[in-house]
């Protein structure tokens, strides 16, 4: 069996939603032919299947593209999830940044027209979404793509790498099949949306997206480097290195060679970094630094710096904010001193 390529699914911290979906499900409100929550945004049915303009299907009609969340009404945007992907601003009024981010979330999914869904969600006044999310701090923004949460990012982006994230989630909803749009009461379905305007990447950041898509790994690993060496402070190309490395380990291996090589060899540094990459492709961050974290004492200092440089590439992988992130970061120093 051959590994799949890590996805922005499975990468930067992705939670489980499941027990808010159950839990509103089981409920009075959320029961089996029970009216919907207050707020939630209804589908008409009646547009569900419809062709759109942009070649998928429309997935039926919304208030607006732009909705308010909350703990009663979230089990419904996460069933909208499954026929368009759902963009989550976690917000404050009371933070400037994150009243600027939701402008300019706003601008760009209305320029989708209907390919995405944003929903806004007051972090204060909705803790159990904000825990759900992991949300540490505000702005904090997420996805949900066929009822499954990926974490994007957190902080004020600009509308450029804002852009650039909502194009890899649309890559990530066609791989799960999610491919729908929705239109907003009154809006006319049949008319052709604007074409969102694009901000071109950075020149590097360019040919390393197109070297991955063509499973060059080499090349997109050296266009990193180079916008690295150009700009030290460049957190997006630091981050995509560390991905693009992990791609490039575990290509061409194979599950079952790997948890063997493992399995056979418990003090096997290689072996056990490589089942590490293997557990954080698969999103199982807390097993890869555990594994490694605990063959850590046991090194000489060459095994020692192997593993130390290793999980800070994972910790790019999944993002500072990541709470198994802090935990495992906070190990690691007790080790070292």
């Amino acid at each position: 069996m051959s590994i799949p390529p890590p996805s922005a699914g499975n990468l930067r911290g992705a939670v489980d939603l499941s027990s808010l979906v159950n839990r509103a499900r089981s409920g009075s409100a959320g029961g089996p032919g029970a009216p919907s929550a207050p707020g939630a945004p209804t589908i008409a049915g009646s547009a569900a299947g419809q062709p759109s303009a942009t070649g998928g299907s429309v997935a039926g009609v919304v208030p607006s593209l732009v909705l308010e969340g909350n703990d009663a009404n979230f089990t419904e945007i996460i069933e909208l999830s499954n026929t368009v992907p759902v963009i989550v601003d976690l917000k404050a009024d009371w933070a400037e940044a994150s009243k600027e981010l939701t402008a300019v979330l706003t601008k760009v999914v209305r320029e989708y027209a209907g390919r995405f869904v944003l929903v806004g969600v007051d972090a204060e006044s909705s803790p159990q979404l904000a825990q759900a999310f992991q949300a540490q701090s505000v702005p904090t923004v997420a996805a949900i793509v066929g009822g499954r949460p990926v974490s994007l990012f957190q902080g004020a982006y600009p509308e450029s790498e804002v852009r650039a994230v909502l194009e890899q989630v649309l890559q990530l909803a066609a791989q799960n099949g999610v491919t729908g749009t929705v239109v907003a009461e009154g809006a006319d379905p049949d008319a052709a949306p604007a074409e969102p305007v694009e901000e071109p990447l950075p020149p590097h950041h360019a040919e390393a997206y197109d070297a991955i898509a063509n499973g060059d790994y080499a090349t997109a690993i050296q266009e990193y480097q180079t916008a690295i060496a150009q700009n030290p402070r460049d957190a997006l190309a630091v981050a995509g290195l560390a991905q693009v490395s992990l791609l490039a380990r575990l290509q061409d291996k194979s599950l079952d060679e790997i948890r063997s090589a493992a399995a056979a060899g418990p003090d096997d540094l290689d072996a056990q970094l490589a089942v590490a990459d293997l557990d954080v492709s698969g999103g199982h961050l807390e097993d890869a630094f555990d594994r490694l974290l605990t063959l850590f004492p046991k090194q000489d200092p060459d095994g020692k710096t192997a593993i130390r440089t290793r999980l800070l590439e994972y910790f790019e992988v999944a993002g500072a904010e990541d709470p198994r992130v802090v935990a495992a970061r906070r190990r690691l120093t007790g080790l070292l001193y």
